[in-house]
């Protein structure tokens, strides 16, 4: 895995977005050639031919995107993926028709648009399927060898069995203990501790794992270290699930981890930028979008009786509590009865207009203002109720922890896990903020903020 953005991404998927960038390339640029009966070069260099094609390029790796192709790695069905690239060929298409009306010098001339495409579309299906079956293979395989049998471990290999696009493999595991309890589930035991030079040369592993329930007298640290200096990756168990999963592990999390971590806790650096970039880019929005909120307004307003917007008191900053503002998608009565509560999948209370807007994420527009305002930012942690932070405060450690950051409008747990209504779904959130406030920074904000209008513009994640 590679970090980019404070990101661990798959190499699978770096080396198929940039062979596919130059298969792109490529394409059009045969097509230039096959299909202009002048001189293709004069195009490609002199009349902006390159600037064209890479406009249809990137359009194109956009929609690749749009539909998971580079989540999802694998070919399940060609019908389905040859099906997934002829929408998002006539999506380039579209694009290109909207381009000439914009600036026709822009527009890549319809034959080599034609020819192009073709061989995009018969390039990439066929890649595609070449580098699941073989490539994928070679390239995109990380191989753990996991010392222990400890719960943190069974993670890490249930994540890996569920993610195959991760990249990792687990070869198996090293364990003294041969108890039904201490096994780790699909995954096959290799041997004892006295064997683990050998079941190393064996295996050749990427990385050690390092899990044990029981360290004390049982950790067998100069061999660990003897290995470590012949060139061997070791890691902790919390350092690779934090890796691989992209959170931070409660389970075995020890106050010393954080106390002593260099990176741990938000910079004043990129606090004090981050809080600059928040209000001008907020006050940008606002001004962007301020169609769409009269129009969001207009419709809220005739679609049921009560207020336009939606305030209620959240926990910001350091534990203070400040009024967020939505705009309202359910009835006024909607907790009059009940009382507090986490909105629902199909919430009856949701009007129907509540419901489109949820769906689009307009009733988050107005929290624009709560960012100029200077009591959110546009990533971060979700702002809860007071009424549930005291309740996960008393119940999940660490929760308190999250408060020393602003709160967000989107934030790497928004993107990252569904909408949780259970103390569970809170504990598996919070992993995901710790990670974010400990490797917060721009270009992971950039991220974060790419992927949210990737969920707004696809419906995804809203309640």
């Amino acid at each position: 895995m590679i970090r980019l953005f404070r990101v661990y991404v798959p190499v699978g998927t770096i080396t198929l977005l940039v062979t596919e960038t130059i298969l792109l390339l490529t394409a059009f640029c045969v097509a230039t050639y096959a299909v202009l009966t002048f001189d293709p070069s004069i195009f490609l260099l002199y009349d902006g031919g390159l600037l064209r094609i890479s406009l249809v390029v990137v359009s194109i790796l956009i929609g690749l995107y749009f539909h998971d192709l580079y989540t999802d790695l694998f070919v399940k069905s060609k019908s389905i993926l040859l099906q997934q690239l002829t929408l998002i060929i006539g999506t380039a298409f579209l694009l290109q028709g909207f381009i000439s009306y914009l600036d026709a010098d822009l527009r890549v001339p319809i034959r080599v648009m034609i020819v192009g495409t073709f061989l995009s579309v018969l390039g990439i299906f066929c890649w595609r399927v070449f580098f699941c079956t073989y490539i994928l293979q070679v390239v995109n395989r990380d191989t753990l060898l996991l010392l222990g049998a400890s719960p943190l471990l069974r993670d890490i290999t249930e994540y890996i069995r569920k993610h195959p696009e991760s990249g990792q493999a687990v070869a198996g595991y090293i364990d003294d203990s041969t108890e039904t309890q201490t096994e780790v589930p699909g995954c096959k035991l290799l041997g004892p501790l006295s064997t683990l030079e050998d079941i190393v040369a064996a295996v050749r592993p990427s990385r050690i794992v390092v899990g044990m329930s029981e360290r004390r007298s049982r950790m067998p640290v100069n061999r660990l270290l003897e290995l470590r200096f012949t060139g061997h990756m070791i890691e902790e168990a919390p350092t690779a699930y934090e890796r691989i999963c992209g959170r931070v592990c409660l389970k075995e999390l020890r106050p010393s981890q954080l106390i002593y971590s260099g990176d741990m806790g938000p910079r004043r650096s990129n606090v004090l930028y981050q809080s600059l970039m928040n209000r001008a880019t907020a006050a940008i929005g606002i001004v962007v979008s301020f169609p769409l909120i009269l129009l969001t307004a207009i419709a809220v307003r005739l679609s049921s009786p009560g207020p336009i917007l939606y305030r209620q008191v959240r926990v910001g900053l350091n534990g203070a509590l400040f009024t967020i503002y939505k705009f309202r998608s359910m009835r006024v009565d909607a907790e009059a009865g009940t009382g507090a509560i986490w909105a629902t999948k199909d919430d009856p209370r949701v009007t129907r207009v509540g419901r489109i807007i949820r769906k689009i994420r307009f009733d988050e527009l107005p929290q624009l203002f709560n960012v100029l305002f200077g009591d959110m930012s546009l990533v971060g942690p979700r702002p809860e109720r007071p009424e549930f932070v005291r309740e996960f405060s008393e119940n999940i450690p660490y929760y308190r922890q999250r408060h020393c950051v602003r709160p967000g409008i989107t934030g790497w747990a928004q993107i990252n896990y569904k909408y949780g209504d259970t103390l569970e779904d809170t504990i598996c959130k919070l992993e995901y903020d710790l990670y974010y406030i400990k490797n917060m920074g721009l270009s992971l904000d950039s991220y974060i903020i790419f992927h949210t209008i990737k969920a707004m513009l696809l419906s995804r994640g809203s309640q």
